[in-house]
């Protein structure tokens, strides 16, 4: 869906799987000052919007995901996974429940795959799966904001900040009312620094949750009961991911950032070196220059001098070896 705030002064497209929202509006480093003291507002309508209603739903979510959902309190909020029988990453959900409805944010265009899985999986359970992406858009608010939410309004509180499930009459008036505006580049970039996995970026058709950190946060390991699961409680318990996530320092004298998929290799090896992974998503941050996060294999020194393309990177181990 095309955001109407697009249509604001200052408003440049983002693109790829952002599209629809803006990248920016005008200043990528005051919109990222901004969100880290606690000012600002991101438009983030495009992502996709899902409802698991019915007095099963939290049992039923329980069996499908991989977070511990049957006993999940209303106003708290959850990271959950989806993955395929052999333990890869199928979808990322970003819950909450609001005592009636769990509501869930998901990336732009994958809702209609999701809801089709879990009509597969409902059986006789009582519950009813719904996509609200055409009524219901996501605003984010940083951590320390102030701004109010109106009655009613379904939030989803983090320590990154909040995620607002609002109506997508409200908007226009409400972004109006909590600015100023920050871009989806600006968000990503505290993403980045953050270290927080992106399904499509910092995964790919045979990612294990494992490998990006989202062991804890989204896969709860005392449970079980779901698709997947012995891939992740034997890579847990006996055996090591394949591949790690790493943040990188870029050398800030290239112009153009390295782009999702270009090849990491070691940096004593040169651009004619053996791939030992791949860049996930590269950002320009207001304090630390270019940044990135990337995927390697498992086996890279944790200090090896490293290079993304043509450009020199440092590593930092977000995932250890």
């Amino acid at each position: 869906m095309k955001s109407p705030l697009l249509t604001l002064p200052g408003a440049v497209p983002a693109e790829g799987p952002d599209e629809g929202v803006a990248a920016h509006y005008g200043d990528l480093f005051r919109e990222q000052r901004a969100l880290a003291g606690g000012t600002g507002l991101v438009d983030l309508s495009h992502r996709g919007v899902i409802t698991v209603s019915g007095e099963e739903r939290l049992s039923w979510l329980h069996l499908l995901l991989t977070q511990h959902m049957s006993e999940l309190p209303a106003g708290r909020a959850a990271e959950a996974l989806i993955l395929s029988a052999h333990g890869h990453i199928e979808h990322a959900l970003y819950l909450v429940d609001d005592g009636e409805t769990v509501w869930a944010h998901v990336e732009p265009g994958t809702q209609e795959a999701l809801i089709g899985y879990l009509e597969s999986m409902k059986f006789f359970y009582k519950v009813e799966v719904a996509d609200r992406t055409a009524d219901f858009a996501v605003v984010h608010l940083p951590a320390g904001s102030i701004a109010e939410t109106s009655e009613g309004v379904v939030v989803r509180e983090t320590p990154h900040g909040r995620d607002l499930f609002l109506p997508r009459t409200d908007l226009e008036s409400y972004a109006a009312a909590h600015g100023p505006l920050a871009g989806i580049w600006a968000y990503e970039a505290l993403r980045v620094e953050q270290h927080r996995p992106r399904l499509g970026f910092e995964t790919d058709h045979r990612t294990i949750p494992h490998e990006v950190g989202w062991i804890g946060s989204a896969v709860h390991l005392q449970k079980g009961c779901y698709r997947g699961q012995e891939t992740v409680a034997r890579v847990h318990n006996l055996g090591k991911p394949p591949r790690r996530l790493v943040f990188l320092h870029l050398d800030g004298s290239e112009v153009q950032l390295p782009g999702h998929g270009t090849p990491v290799r070691l940096a004593s090896e040169g651009e004619e070196g053996r791939q030992l992974g791949f860049i996930t998503t590269s950002a320009r941050h207001h304090e630390l220059g270019p940044i990135a996060l990337a995927l390697v294999k498992r086996n890279v020194p944790v200090d090896a001098g490293l290079v993304a393309g043509a450009t020199a990177a440092a590593q930092e181990a977000v995932v250890q070896p």
